[in-house]
């Protein structure tokens, strides 16, 4: 049997024009403003005017600790939203946009997969309307801005030492990640040393995830915190008057994206925060727009529950006051062999032993929905065809032990009809009440509050804090940036921040190196292990195999 490529299904696929699926999602063509035939952006003023409307049940797609094997938490968003579609619901979807830096390096875009797809998929994985260009212009105007402040005589007397702003690109590129500048003579700036994030990375992304509208994006830029001066005062973005700029480089990528799946269920695709690095959600603006136009909005958040959901659930939810209705688990039998100790090359074979072992990576991620955070799971199992059914009975099985439901989803080779056992128990789940609690309280101290997300959410022994990490947390205490929640950067493929550590690992601490405020975002990121906010290609990128013909048809993504 002969598979096509993601990319050959999605560009077979008849595409409605966008006025068709703003029309069908009861979308008024004053808020559409179109970027071609099948992608347009939506004034986000729309949500002001919906305000009286009733907000639609959210529903939160997330994943076990993803493994190389792949887990399709996209593509399950997609199949589950054209599952229920099939049903006759009205529904949503609010996705992320991928960053060119895992496009053309190892993981791939992040347009799903098969017959669950959003398209036009090559689009949505490239330069799709622009916004993340428009974040790092942004981003770089304060760092030029920042600089040039210095040069010019520093009346804000800038320790250039203390300076925290980074420049950024949204390319994975080593090379760049600690650089010295300001070389070759007065003339050509203060020389000193810097380095580059990947754009996703930046705060500004967290910005303009988290903000309302322009007013509260252009507050919040203010708030950026870039340097320190001689006293070990903070200078912030304001100081440096570079709010109104930057804003205005952002105003049309605040505006939330409209696309479609392949079975033409309206999609909104706007920003995208790195999970494993920063706080892993699509916009607000998104997800309410979402919940404003379906009766059903479905949303996912980045890598394994313990970052992606952990942080949706503590700071997305927290900061625009939302309570999901239910949580997807996603999981493949495949993924989960391998955190029980099975090589990539075998997790075709059935191995019921290796299953077992790593099933805790399951069970513990759905514990914490169901009893840290309160909240109705159901467990999707994405179907491979090697996949048997003893190891799909154990799964059940062990899942019903913690009185979740497993559906198996099979939207990859079946799209929204391979969706609806997932879909139908999702309708049921949505309707049960939840008491929906965070991890931790905004009231503890920034180590309690670390503390809480080990202990609780990771299953560890507590955090350590290096003394340079402790100094910080002393320092942020004294500003009064210690009632924020926190965004902890940490290794995806394990629940401590050691990544071989695979399944549900016991006996460890989390040691912070870092911890910075992102004021703008209103959080302190704290650094943990080895995870660096500059990623890398690896040896054989995927960007060797991608092309484009004399027809402009583009090949090799995915």
């Amino acid at each position: 049997m002969e598979f096509k490529t993601d990319i050959e299904i999605a560009q077979e696929t008849e595409m409605l024009p966008i006025t068709e699926i703003a029309k069908e999602a009861g979308i008024d063509d004053k808020y559409l403003e179109q970027y071609g035939k099948y992608k347009a952006k939506i004034d986000y003023n729309m949500l002001k005017d919906r305000e009286d409307k009733k907000d639609g049940k959210l529903i939160l797609v997330t994943a076990i600790s993803p493994t190389p094997a792949g887990e399709g938490k996209t593509t399950t968003t997609v199949g589950l939203a054209d599952g229920m579609k099939r049903m006759g619901k009205n529904v949503m979807v609010a996705l992320r946009e991928p960053s060119l830096g895992p496009v053309f390096g190892i993981k791939g875009g992040a347009a799903g997969g098969g017959y669950a797809q959003v398209v036009p998929m090559e689009d949505i994985n490239l330069h799709f309307t622009g916004d993340f260009h428009a974040i790092g212009a942004a981003n770089n105007l304060l760092a030029a801005m920042l600089d040039n402040h210095i040069h010019q005589g520093n009346a804000l007397q800038i320790d250039a030492r203390s300076i925290t702003w980074r420049r950024c690109v949204d390319m994975n590129d080593r090379q760049l990640r600690n650089v010295v500048d300001g070389l070759g003579g007065r003339i050509n700036g203060v020389p000193r040393e810097d380095g580059y994030d990947i754009t996703v990375a930046s705060e500004v992304m967290a910005v303009l995830c988290l903000a309302s509208d322009i007013t509260d994006l252009k507050n919040r830029l203010g708030r950026i915190i870039v340097a320190y001066n001689f006293e070990k005062e903070p200078v912030t973005a304001a100081d440096l008057k570079a709010q109104g700029a930057m804003a205005a480089l952002l105003k049309d990528a605040l505006k939330p994206n409209l696309v479609q799946t392949l079975e033409h269920t309206p999609a909104l695709i706007h920003g995208g925060p790195f999970a494993n690095i920063a706080h892993g959600c699509n916009s607000v603006t998104a997800t309410k727009l979402a919940m404003k136009l379906g009766d059903y909005a479905i949303t996912e958040a980045g890598f394994g529950a313990d970052l992606g959901a952990e942080k949706f659930l503590d700071i997305k939810c927290r900061m625009a006051g939302l309570t999901p209705s239910a949580v997807v688990m996603v999981a493949t039998v495949r993924a989960l062999k391998h955190h029980g100790g099975v090589a990539k090359a075998d997790l075709n074979n059935e191995n019921l032993e290796a299953l077992e072992k790593g099933l805790p990576n399951l069970l513990q991620h759905v514990n914490n929905i169901i009893h840290v955070y309160q909240l109705p799971c159901v467990v999707a199992i994405n179907a491979f065809p090697t996949d048997t059914k003893a190891e799909l009975d154990l799964v059940e099985a062990k899942c019903k032990e913690l009185g979740v439901h497993v559906a198996l989803s099979e939207v990859w080779a079946k799209g929204g009809e391979g969706g609806i056992a997932l879909a139908e128990e999702v309708c049921r789940l949505v309707e049960q009440p939840n008491d929906f609690t965070m991890s931790y309280d905004l009231d503890m101290s920034i180590e309690e509050k670390l503390d809480a997300i080990v202990k609780k959410v990771y299953h560890g022994d507590g955090v350590v804090l290096t003394p340079g990490a402790k100094k910080q947390a002393a320092r942020l205490t004294e500003l009064g940036f210690d009632k924020v929640p926190i965004c902890v950067a940490k290794t995806q493929y394990s629940f401590s921040d050691d990544q071989k550590a695979l399944g549900a690992p016991e006996g460890f601490t989390v040691t912070v190196r870092n911890l910075k405020i992102s004021a703008g975002a209103g959080f302190i990121v704290a650094l943990t292990g080895d995870i660096m906010t500059m990623p890398g290609l690896p040896k054989a990128p995927a960007a060797e195999r991608i092309d484009v013909d004399e027809n402009g048809v583009i090949t090799g993504l995915f």
